[in-house]
């Protein structure tokens, strides 16, 4: 998995790019989390993600749960097809803020 971020219109975009699994999730929470911590508003871009298993997915509930408790802002912005499916057959489609614009 390669990140980077960007701050744009008022908002922090972390690009996502890759695989999201066991192997990368440390990595995933940790990129997610500072930039909640240091933003009101943050967007994960999620469209060159190729692949996400059940930890990745945890490490985005998570991530969610502490943008509420902060009461920050908190989006996954255009999910790949392969994103998409995992949060649909999770039922998470509904959970979370998706900006697909």
């Amino acid at each position: 998995m390669v990140y980077a971020q960007e701050i744009k219109e008022g908002k922090v975009i972390l690009y996502l790019d890759g695989e999201i699994d066991l192997d990368k999730t440390d990595l995933a929470r940790n990129s997610i989390l500072k930039c909640i911590e240091k933003n009101n508003k943050v967007f994960v871009d999620l469209a060159k993600v190729s692949y996400i298993d059940s930890s990745g997915i945890s490490v985005l509930i998570e991530a969610h749960q502490k943008a509420q408790k902060l009461e920050k802002e908190f989006y996954l912005q255009y999910p790949s097809k392969a994103v998409m499916s995992v949060l649909e057959m999770a039922k998470l489609d509904v959970f979370f803020n998706i900006s697909k614009s």
